[in-house]
């Protein structure tokens, strides 16, 4: 009898124990990567994260714009006609094209830090061997390299994306821009002194100092905490976490932190399943649109301030008409040789001053009306501004109506930059940011020869076409199925099976349809 009290008082006891347990694991609080991000705030770390990452603006603004303004020179150096030219653009984008993709299954599967500072030590190594191009052929080949490289940049935006808190995102990643137009000025500023004295190849050795120097300060900026949880590296994860926390002067949430583990990271199949189809689809058609538009807008001032395509030399009468027909003849020569003036340079510097200009306002309206008919806005007037290109106006009024594109061109490419990185999954955010970028370069790869080729046969046909892809790109913006203001960045694709055993994950992502 009494063995069998003992094991009786034995065996309740081991049920209360295990009552117990059960409570206290219902009991232990839980939090996400979203919720500590949210919890830390905003402080010195996203400071520094907004310098050292915007910084990498600079340097792809720089690489890009470099064209622009080497193009007169080498189009007398080796005497090149307007499709050889258009050609130097046209495969730096093809590079950019190719590596865009790959960059962005690589940054999914192993992590944005790794490839970003891959991307920016080829380019920078690339853009080097380029000032030593022995003839027109080599040039055009260390061009592609480069492109190649830059496409790697926009795993800095990825990871400015990953770590800001939501109601942060709409403000900061706008104001990227000032980097862009940083590096924009730059190296026109350079161009107007390097070019007349020491030449283009010390232009662009030049330029690649600001991309070696920027690779000695990544070490300041961890891996994005959200990769690291999506690839079950949760330690990782924490230690990022409780480091961003500390430098903000902030804590952390409390509880342990259960994310789902996903196995299945930067699948392209993934950017087709019905939920992301259409938006993926609609997407890819505004990247180019808006790539086309904005390298269009680029490519034309340099046309129109090198070759002084004005309505004085598309019309007139007697003597007028004459001159007209003179430089007609010599835009249509193999051998034109037009090298940019100081007052040339100055009119490119205050029209890409315009990049800025609507910044405010693109803020407001991302924040305010939401990122799909902000886009939808400013597509729409850009396609505006294109036609009226065409009115005869003077040099005061081209300025403007150029300063006006580059401000419109500019807040598109802030708006979609927002939308594509907020709209997938962290398990096919860089992918999907990848083949967004690849795809727009096909835009940017057809714009030079648009800009520099067909706009000297037909200066209206080609300011229809420029616009006519906007037009098509605001619809396109208009009937998006999904806006992200005010949305947390999603952690996983709609078919989600969790890996984890050791505890009960409560799920904090929205139903299908809430998406």
């Amino acid at each position: 009898m009494t063995e069998k009290k003992k094991e009786g008082i034995n065996g309740i006891a081991l049920e209360e124990m295990g009552t117990q347990e059960q409570e206290t694991k219902k009991e232990q609080k839980t939090f996400t990567v979203e919720d500590a991000v949210e919890t830390i705030g905003f402080g010195r770390f996203h400071i520094a994260l907004f310098l050292i990452m915007g910084s990498t603006g600079v340097v792809e603004a720089m690489e890009i714009m470099l064209i622009a303004v080497v193009g007169p020179v080498i189009r007398c150096e080796w005497q090149l006609g307007n499709w050889q030219v258009a050609l130097v653009t046209t495969m730096v984008f093809f590079g950019y094209m190719l590596s865009s993709v790959i960059f962005g299954v690589l940054a999914d599967r192993y992590g944005r830090w790794k490839i970003l500072f891959l991307s920016f030590i080829w380019g920078a190594y690339f853009s080097l061997l380029t000032s030593f191009s022995p003839s027109y052929i080599w040039f055009v080949f260390l061009r592609t390299m480069v492109g190649c490289g830059v496409s790697g940049h926009a795993q800095g935006l990825i990871i400015k994306t990953e770590f800001l808190p939501t109601k942060y995102r709409g403000y900061m990643l706008p104001l990227s821009q000032v980097f862009w137009l940083a590096g924009s000025l730059l190296i026109i500023g350079l161009a107007s002194v390097v070019n007349p004295t020491l030449g283009w190849r010390w232009l662009i050795r030049i330029a690649s100092l600001p991309g070696i120097i920027l690779l000695l300060v990544f070490k300041f900026i961890p891996e994005s905490a959200r990769y690291n949880v999506s690839s079950g590296n949760d330690k990782a994860a924490v230690a990022t976490l409780q480091w961003i926390a500390k430098m903000n002067h902030s804590v952390m949430p409390e509880g342990k932190l259960v994310e789902p583990v996903n196995e299945r990271r930067g699948r392209f199949k993934d950017l087709m399943d019905p939920k992301y189809l259409r938006t993926t689809l609609q997407i890819w058609i505004i990247w180019l649109g808006i790539s086309f538009a904005y390298y269009g807008v680029i490519l034309a001032s340099a046309e129109l301030l090198e070759k002084k395509l004005v309505c004085g030399t598309r019309g007139g009468g007697g003597a007028e008409e004459a001159a007209a027909g003179n430089d007609a003849e010599e835009i249509r020569s193999p051998c034109l040789c037009h090298l940019f003036a100081p007052s040339d340079y100055q009119v490119m510097i205050i029209s890409t001053i315009g990049e800025i200009a609507l910044n405010p306002v693109n803020i407001l309206g991302i924040n305010l009306l939401g990122r799909r008919l902000s886009l939808t806005i400013t597509m729409g007037c850009t396609a505006l501004f294109f036609l009226l290109l065409n009115i005869c106006t003077s040099s005061s009024g081209l300025i403007g109506f150029l300063f006006m594109l580059r401000a419109l061109v500019s807040a598109n490419f802030n708006t979609i930059y927002i939308y594509t990185a907020e709209v997938y999954p962290t398990s096919m955010r860089a992918l999907g940011l990848g083949t967004s970028g690849s795809l727009c370069r096909i835009g940017a790869m057809v714009a030079p020869f648009i800009a520099q080729v067909l706009m000297n046969a037909s200066f209206l046909g080609a300011l229809c076409l420029f616009a006519s892809v906007c037009v098509v790109c605001a619809v396109s913006a208009f009937t998006l199925p999904i806006e992200t203001k005010g949305r947390a960045l999603q952690y996983e694709a709609a078919k989600y099976e969790s890996q984890s055993t050791d505890v009960e994950i409560i799920s904090k992502f929205p139903p299908e349809n809430e998406c």
